[in-house]
């Protein structure tokens, strides 16, 4: 109840401040000077105006935030309140001769007014938007002991070996760093003997080249990777120093743990401002784009970046990991994983805003198909992973997809993510109507039989699910079938009815790229 009266103050005192600034924008655009309007004349009158502004604003509702849910219900929040607020005003000037304004004045500050509500409106419907979406700020770690509660999320890999403890002065050497927590978390998944650990505290990968003598089976980092610069070198340099099976357990500080940090930080409504305002277009948007990329890490030398749980685990598994355990502890999400192949050395992640996956396409053909990102990057390395560790959900897709960033839950919503597979079709990979372009691990998962007739046509920009609306793997495979032996037979007429049906699903039943 107190943060909803201090979400609404916030709002009220916005609002009003609002008003004042399109009341004195007018009054410059009309007589080139910011004080012409603060005579008693004015000034008066505006305050009156103001009361009337905030009772019929708060009457009809406008600063009833917790239903702003779609863009239509803040335009006509806002354009009825303020409709109300011109006629009464129009009513209280010609018939009353109330004020002491001219026309100019109050319809020029309404208008002002309005379109910066307007703006503020959409930014804060956003902002809402992202927050519900998002979630808790700690979901990650919600959802991740719910899965371990459940037995839904397991080791991918039985323990070849049975535990040891570490060795005493090692484990008074990370509690005194990270805690005994921590301590604990590292003490669950070792296996070797002390000559056998390598303990550091470093952001360079020299340090591990030059402190291992070729006997280590287990390299520990206490350092956050937030502050490596090159990421993946120092994996890669890890992975190339260890054995086949041999361990590394490190330490990030997750987006949601940092959202969760700098919010405890700042009073409301400065951690809002600071994070969405300042930190986010920062530390987020600047270095995913190329033309800013290289001024980011100029000034920043890599060091505090943001950093997801999937971009963490993604890094980790092309580097050749296997991810075998995940903790939340105090600030900092700890990850041990195993060795288990060569780096994949990849030298064109996909990481910008536009991405291009890899999908199988006719006659096994690899296909590039373009789409704007909805994942953070490096999760098209973690398809395997989530799917050892989680189940499917209606519709084939993965069960708390932490893999989807906030943005990108919006895109889908509003289907922005496909547009560029135009350019697929376009080039002559895929065509209007057919079975979704697939990556391999999904493809594997369906019957030979089902791989083999796939194979033999192009995937499509719609495809048959939003036509038959199908809930489990076998649905979909059963729908796909009907829809390819029917093109077989007349292609035209096919893609005709699908197209159509998926389009009713699409508009009417809000079926959406999930």
């Amino acid at each position: 109840m107190v943060q909803l009266i201090r979400k609404r103050f916030f709002f009220i005192l916005s609002d009003l401040l609002v008003v004042t600034a399109a009341y004195f924008l007018t009054g410059w655009l009309k007589t080139g000077s910011f004080t012409s309007y603060l005579d008693h004349r004015y000034i008066h009158p505006f305050l009156i105006f103001l009361l009337i502004w905030l009772v019929i604003s708060f009457a009809a509702g406008k600063y009833s935030f917790s239903g702003y849910n779609r863009y239509s219900k803040v335009i006509v929040a806002i354009l009825s309140s303020n409709f109300i607020i011109l006629g009464t005003a129009s009513l209280l000037i010609y018939f009353f001769n109330t004020f002491y304004f001219s026309r100019l004045l109050v319809l020029g500050t309404l208008t002002f007014a309005t379109l910066i509500e307007l703006v503020l409106g959409i930014l804060y419907y956003h902002i809402r938007v992202a927050r519900d979406l998002e979630g808790p700020v700690d979901h990650e770690f919600i959802a991740l002991q719910k899965h371990k509660q459940n037995g839904t999320a397991t080791r991918i890999k039985k323990e070849a070996e049975p535990f040891r403890p570490l060795p005493e002065p090692l484990a008074e050497m990370i509690t005194r760093e990270a805690g005994s927590e921590a301590t604990t978390f590292i003490n669950n998944h070792n296996r070797h003997r002390a000559e056998e650990i390598l303990l550091l505290f470093t952001t360079n990968p020299f340090n591990i080249i030059s402190q291992s003598n070729g006997s280590h089976k287990y390299i520990i980092n206490l350092r956050r990777i937030n502050d490596i610069r090159y990421i993946n070198k120092f994996f890669e340099t890890v992975n190339e120093t260890l054995p086949e099976n041999g361990r590394h357990t490190c330490c990030v500080e997750t987006k949601d743990l940092r959202k969760q940090r700098l919010f405890r930080k700042y009073p409301f409504p400065i951690n809002y401002f600071f994070y969405y305002f300042i930190d986010f277009p920062v530390k987020r948007v600047m270095p995913k784009l190329k033309v800013t990329r290289g001024l980011y890490f100029g000034l920043t030398r890599g060091q505090n970046r943001v950093i997801t749980r999937a971009e963490t685990l993604g890094r980790l598994i092309s580097c050749g990991f296997e991810i075998v355990d995940e903790e939340y502890i105090g600030n900092l999400c700890y990850i041990t994983a195993t060795k288990v192949k060569a780096p994949a050395y990849d030298s064109d992640p996909s990481y910008g805003p536009l991405i291009r996956l890899r999908r199988v396409g006719k006659d096994g053909k690899i296909i590039r198909v373009y789409k704007m990102r909805t994942m953070h990057p490096y999760s098209e390395y973690l398809q395997e992973y989530i799917y050892k560790r989680y189940n499917l959900e209606e519709g084939g897709k993965f069960r708390d997809d932490f893999r989807i960033s906030t943005h990108g839950k919006i895109m889908r919503k509003m289907w922005i993510d496909e547009l560029p597979m135009l350019l697929n079709w376009i080039r002559g990979d895929m065509k209007f109507v057919g079975v979704r372009p697939l990556s391999r691990q999904y493809f594997d998962l369906y019957s030979e039989e089902h791989k083999k007739l796939r194979l033999r046509h192009k995937p499509g920009l719609v495809p048959p699910y939003y036509a038959d609306m199908p809930v489990t793997l076998e649905e979909i495979e059963a729908s796909e079938r009907r829809y390819l032996l029917a093109w077989e037979k007349r292609p035209f007429l096919t893609d005709w009815h699908y197209f159509w049906k998926a389009m009713y699903n699409i508009v009417f039943k809000k079926a959406r790229s999930r």
